[in-house]
């Protein structure tokens, strides 16, 4: 017994000490002071209910904007969709919806409470407390981190006889119908709260949600007003009140959903607001402490990306933590109902925009959605692979349900396979393949091909786009490629090859089959494997080695062979990679075209001829750069390498890249930049992007560049993504080689900069940068990899502390040496210690 007590206190002790080493020992932060830059402070009221502040626990979540006498919410949910992939009753495009759950509003009855006088809206990310002041009332807004609860305090200074209605209304007519698909709305009243469940059904698909409202601290009765609004009126009173949301779904049709939202309900009353109020300031705080950046520069460039990357970061926090990832348009953030552009599919690349940057931010976290997401549709990821192309593996198309794809009919199947291959004429397709495909949703990648014609004489019409079986997104397979190399970062990050037995390698195993299987793959009289018919993301139809597949197939393969050896299985499969991954044609580029334009050197192209639709010499599209994503273009990379990339990089930039280069919302340029260490890239590129001249960002911060009711923080992904590489990067030579840390490598002279971020082989990394000057670099090993770093004075001797100890000097220009999991190294410029370097960061 004795024993084991020593060893738990032991384990504890190391536990502790692991937690202490998790904050930098030269750098002390204060967390609140540079989070709390992000703050959204309104004087007046937003003029449209897009311009809310969100508040969210990452499941559940609203927007809070007030109208002349109410405060307004439309609350949503992660996990609720009208429909799902099997659906045959929204071929009418933007008509497929998902997330809303009811609309609340608490009404003060009075047109001025919240009027341009004496009105104040603040956000305080550093805590996710929203608060709202007008003519006498005052409200404090949450969403509780452990429950799906929204919470709002009030405090109502009026005459004691004023009433305050809680409204709990629909966001639709109590029964909607869509051939088969029925929505149904119900309200009633249980005891002293209201209730609204959702229930949707179309053949054997179900999904319910349930909001419960309930008035905590004053007396309130309640009322069903009609068939969309049920009402709570709180008695007169000088307490403070509070309004508890809670909120639940479910998929399966034996499950009281109502019940899941009473249970929640409860927790949180034996909390109280102020309960739920510490256990989240406890929440925040910690998930703050993670990692962090503090910039400066004179023109003020550097706070507005630092403020708009704790917003970005905040954003995330608020609606990734939930069973399935918040979409590209709308996030959590919807107020209009179930109106909302682009409908309820995911769109690949519009999401990696939300993702792409969070590795580094070592809040893993907010990734697992994605994962959650695709690993459970990887069963018929593994169908439509057989069924649609006639390849093995895993098929994860560029735009999906979030249930991944339905199965299709045999005999159906075998004709789709021979269209979309180009095996049989699109002008030769059947009669049961039309009538099928027409009822289908037209934003599916398999159903991309569609295009509305509209309605005429009571009937939708709907032809093809005229590419034959291509359309924008009917092609693209790089898709499966970018999500299964996201696995593999995830275990690179966090060395966790547990994860990467159970989840990450399946992922990568089965695109890897897919393309070695893929009938329109094939060994030439060259000796190399060629692809045809193929899409180069949406702007090339059916081209011949696109940039987009020779890219995934050069990024997904070494590193499914190199997963393979790490764990010891399918070597039959690793011979076939690799017999593939050698002969496999080299990316197009600019040289493949001999049509005599000036060139400033050899760059890449989007495909070689033949192509059905689009121009194959243009460069590859800006918002993909496969290139830069699969590590197939880095700082360690081969100087010829390097020459092409940084030629393509500035055959975007006519001009070259100045204060008012402008750049697209989902760009990966300034991405590209940071990789190549363009040090104007990050002082121009990524500003540029926040404050893009493309849309118009709203008070919030987020706009609606997708179109109506398309709330999203896309462009501050990417510009974080961007941060992070111009900060610190941890990338191999190629996909699957060792990575080597590098800091500061795309800093603008004059900016300074300190940060805390992960890197690949568990590698939390400190430094900061003042006056030109790098002054240290601090590591913490959280995994017991073996660590390869950049000198970070070039040319010059460095002196090295290994927990707390001096270790060695070096002048070595890469440093490669083991760790121990919970090792502390700090690297200081010859001649320097530590302790010169010792300040706080965020006065």
């Amino acid at each position: 017994m004795i024993r084991i007590l020593i060893s738990v206190l032991l384990l504890l002790s190391t536990v502790q000490s692991f937690g202490q080493q998790r904050n930098s020992t030269i750098l002390e932060v204060d967390y609140e002071k540079i989070v709390s830059g992000a703050a959204l402070t309104y004087d007046k009221p937003v003029s449209r209910s897009e311009e809310g502040m969100p508040v969210g626990n990452g499941t559940m979540g609203s927007l809070v904007w007030t109208t002349p006498s109410a405060l307004r919410f439309q609350l949503n949910r992660v996990d609720v969709f009208g429909n799902n992939s099997a659906s045959n009753n929204f071929y009418e495009r933007h008509t497929d919806y998902c997330g809303g759950l009811g609309f609340v509003d608490l009404d003060f009855l009075t047109e001025g409470t919240f009027a341009e006088k004496n009105f104040r809206q603040h956000l305080s990310p550093y805590i996710g407390l929203a608060t709202v002041e007008g003519h006498h009332i005052k409200a404090r807004v949450l969403a509780w981190n452990e429950q799906d609860i929204m919470a709002v305090e009030v405090e109502d200074d009026r005459p004691p006889s004023e009433l305050v209605h809680v409204k709990l209304r629909t966001l639709r007519s109590p029964v909607t119908k869509r051939g088969n698909h029925t929505a149904i709305s119900r309200l009633k009243v249980m005891g002293n709260k209201i209730v609204l469940t959702q229930e949707f059904r179309e053949d054997l698909y179900y999904c319910a949600s349930s909001v419960v409202v309930e008035i905590v601290g004053r007396e309130a009765r309640a009322t069903l007003e009609n068939e969309t609004t049920i009402r709570l009126v709180v008695a007169p009173g000088d307490a403070k009140f509070s309004v508890l949301m809670a909120s639940a779904a479910t998929f399966d049709p034996e499950e009281d959903v109502v019940a899941l939202s009473f249970k929640k309900l409860e927790e949180a009353k034996s909390k109280g607001f102020e309960g739920l109020l510490q256990s989240n300031k406890v929440w925040w705080e910690n998930f703050w402490e993670k990692s962090f950046i503090h910039l400066s520069s004179d023109d003020g460039k550097a706070s507005l990306i630092e403020r708009n990357y704790y917003y970005y970061l905040y954003v995330m926090a608020s609606s990734s933590r939930g069973p399935y990832p918040p979409k590209f348009n709308g996030m959590l953030w919807t107020t209009g109902g179930d109106d909302r552009k682009w409908g309820n599919l995911y769109w690949g690349a519009n999401q990696s925009c939300l993702y792409n940057a969070l590795f580094q931010t070592n809040r893993m976290e907010l990734l697992e959605p994605m994962f959650h997401m695709y690993s459970a549709m990887r069963k018929s990821c593994e169908i439509a692979a057989a069924q649609q192309w006639g390849s093995k593996g895993i098929y994860i198309p560029e735009t999906v349900a979030f249930d991944g794809l339905a199965p299709l009919p045999e005999g159906l199947a075998a004709e789709m396979r021979e269209l979309y291959l180009l095996r049989k004429p699109w002008a030769g397709r059947s009669q049961e393949f039309s009538d099928y495909a027409f009822t289908k949703m037209p934003f599916l990648s398999r159903w991309n091909w569609k295009k509305d014609d509209g309605w005429k004489d009571g009937r939708w019409n709907a032809s093809d786009k005229g590419g034959g079986a291509f359309g924008h997104v009917t092609h693209i397979f790089s898709r499966g490629a970018k999500i299964a190399y996201q696995y593999w970062l995830r275990y690179e990050y966090t060395q966790d090859r547990d994860w990467l037995r159970e989840e990450g390698y399946p992922m990568l195993k089965g695109v890897a089959e897919f393309y070695r299987n893929f009938p329109n793959l094939k060994k030439e009289g060259d000796g190399k494997y060629h692809i045809y018919h193929v899409n180069d993301n949406e702007s090339v139809w059916g081209g011949h080695n696109t940039v987009e597949e020779l890219s995934s197939m050069m990024g997904v393969l070494p590193v499914a062979i190199k997963a393979s050896e790490m764990l010891n299985v399918d070597a039959d499969f690793r011979l076939k990679w690799s017999e593939l991954l050698k002969d496999l044609s080299p990316l197009p580029t600019s040289d493949d075209y001999r049509d005599g334009s000036p060139k400033k050197g050899v760059t890449w192209a989007r495909a070689l001829p033949p192509v059905i639709q689009g121009n194959g010499n243009r460069l590859p599209d800006p918002n993909t750069l496969p290139v830069w994503f699969f590590d197939l273009c880095t700082l360690e990379s081969d100087l010829s390498v390097l020459e092409t990339a940084n030629a393509t990089f500035d055959a975007y930039f006519e001009k070259g890249i100045e204060e008012n280069t402008s750049i697209h919302v989902l760009s990966k340029l300034p991405v590209a930049g940071s990789l190549l260490g363009r040090p104007e890239s990050t002082e121009f590129l990524i500003a540029n992007q926040i404050e893009t001249s493309e849309i118009r960002a709203m008070p919030n911060r987020m706009d609606l560049r997708e179109g109506f009711q398309t709330t999203s923080a896309q462009r501050l992904g990417r510009a974080a993504e961007a941060l992070h590489y111009a900060l610190c990067q941890s990338v191999p030579s190629q996909p699957g080689r060792e990575p080597v840390i590098r800091v500061f490598p795309a800093w603008p002279g004059g900016w300074d900069a300190q940060f805390s971020l992960l890197c690949r082989g568990g590698f939390l990394v400190n430094s900061s940068l003042q006056k030109g000057k790098i002054e240290f670099v601090e590591i913490f090993s959280q995994s017991g990899s073996d660590c390869r770093i950049r000198n970070p004075w070039p040319g010059k001797p460095f002196t090295i502390y290994r927990n707390e100890k001096k270790w060695k000097d070096s002048k070595d220009e890469l440093l490669v040496f083991e760790t121990r999991k919970n090792d502390h190294f700090i690297m200081v410029s010859k001649g320097d210690t530590p302790e010169m370097f010792k300040k706080r960061i965020g006065n």
